[in-house]
């Protein structure tokens, strides 16, 4: 009877991973590209700063997709692959919107991203449900997801996919084929049915009683902040790269998710010897880093800089995300955990994205001019901006962030009291 468990575990944990990798190819197959397929097409940069401004807007809206439907009515593995089928369909459809006009093909992304925003967290509640470990198994089967994404920018640019409308259609069909494949994986039923939906909930507005604690206020105003230069990264590196002289645009990006694999290996390390503050900062300071090795590469296309810069991305994500969600986790208390990481996701990578990708397709349309239908971009001014900015959000956490043992545990102990 063990050695059929554990071949069903064996089985099962396969499963999950093949989910995780999908998951992320998916994304990794289009995201990163898309400025330079845009750039491609002509499209203004303000377009393309609103095109990565869907994935924040969803990013919002997602919380009451998952709490008014997929955790009360549906198992989760069938509105899995309902979202991913008609998501992947959206993907699909892409190519044909971009050749129409570019407000069709903003829609049809924001609606890519509506359908695909909520599947992040059901993956996550899928696995965590199927799992006998899951501090233990989870990151086992989240590195897959990394993985997919590395391979996904490799495969794109073996293909010789990086601006070609193409991606989209690798991508839609690796979204249809996750869709399909998740009516076949574990039963998994929703979590919260029965229970009556509340926007409060599904918005986190319980965690705003942390913002009480002054450390917890400085570092989530911070997080917040830092994500607005944050976006320029995610809507206009892969067009710096492609515009830098590299070809291999959607291999190169994925330089960052191999990084980040590495440093979350020695993550804990670090974290031991550093505490939260000094990681987060240091979290910063790569950013900072990494905004002046792209503004400094960018007048002479100084090609280790450029890679300097992304290959950074293991130090901006992990250090400062990850300790982030693990300081978050540590303030809240069991009582509203969920909320507080609800409540970060929003401001971060919800709001704080959005904004961040709004600005930076204005200030890189500011700092771009076309001859005889040629754009260049003053790509040294353009990131020189969040590199400052950057700069001031760390000056300020440093100097007013402590992470007083007391104030941690206050938000415990009410629980413990009131338990």
């Amino acid at each position: 009877m063990a050695l059929n468990d554990q071949r069903l575990g064996n089985i099962v944990g396969i499963q999950l991973s093949v989910m995780m990798f999908l998951q992320f190819f998916l994304w990794g197959a289009w995201y990163v590209t898309m400025g330079p397929f845009m750039g491609e097409a002509k499209m203004a940069d303000e377009t393309i700063g609103w095109a990565y401004s869907v994935g924040p807007i969803a990013a919002i809206i997602s919380p009451f997709i998952l709490g008014l439907f997929a955790d009360r009515y549906f198992a989760t593995e069938r509105i899995l692959g309902i979202l991913h089928l008609l998501g992947g369909a959206c993907l699909c459809l892409a190519p044909y919107a971009a050749e129409q006009n570019p407000s069709f093909f903003i829609w049809v992304i924001l609606l890519h991203m509506l359908f695909y925003m909520p599947t992040l967290g059901l993956t996550n509640t899928l696995a965590m449900h199927n799992m006998t470990n899951a501090e233990k198994q989870f990151p086992l089967i989240r590195v897959f997801g990394t993985i997919g994404w590395i391979l996904a920018g490799i495969t794109i640019s073996k293909l010789s996919f990086d601006k070609s409308p193409n991606m989209f259609y690798l991508a839609g069909g690796s979204g249809i084929l996750l869709g399909l494949y998740s009516f076949f994986l574990p039963h998994t039923p929703p979590p919260a049915k029965g229970q009556k939906f509340s926007a409060r909930d599904a918005i986190g507005l319980d965690a705003l009683s942390l913002l009480k604690n002054r450390s917890f206020a400085i570092f989530a105003v911070c997080s917040f902040l830092i994500c607005i230069p944050l976006a320029a990264y995610y809507s206009f590196a892969g067009k710096f790269v492609g515009d830098s002289g590299i070809e291999n645009i959607g291999q190169t990006m994925s330089y960052g998710q191999m990084s980040e694999v590495m440093f979350m290996v020695v993550m804990p390390l670090f974290f031991a010897r550093l505490g939260v503050k000094w990681m987060l900062a240091i979290g910063m300071l790569a950013w900072v880093a990494r905004y002046g090795f792209f503004a400094g590469a960018a007048d002479e296309q100084i090609r280790w800089m450029v890679l300097s810069g992304i290959i950074l991305h293991g130090i901006c994500y992990d250090f400062f995300f990850v300790t982030g969600q693990i300081y978050t986790d540590q303030v809240s208390g069991a009582k509203i955990r969920g909320q507080a990481q609800g409540f970060l996701v929003l401001i971060t990578q919800g709001l704080g994205m959005f904004i961040g990708a709004q600005l930076s397709g204005k200030l890189v349309g500011h700092y771009s001019t076309t001859v005889d239908d040629v754009s260049t971009t003053d790509w040294n001014k353009v990131w020189m901006y969040p590199a400052v900015f950057s700069l001031a959000v760390l000056v300020v956490f440093v100097l007013l962030f402590k992470n007083n043992p007391v104030e941690q545990t206050e938000s415990e102990t009410e629980d413990i009291a009131e338990s």
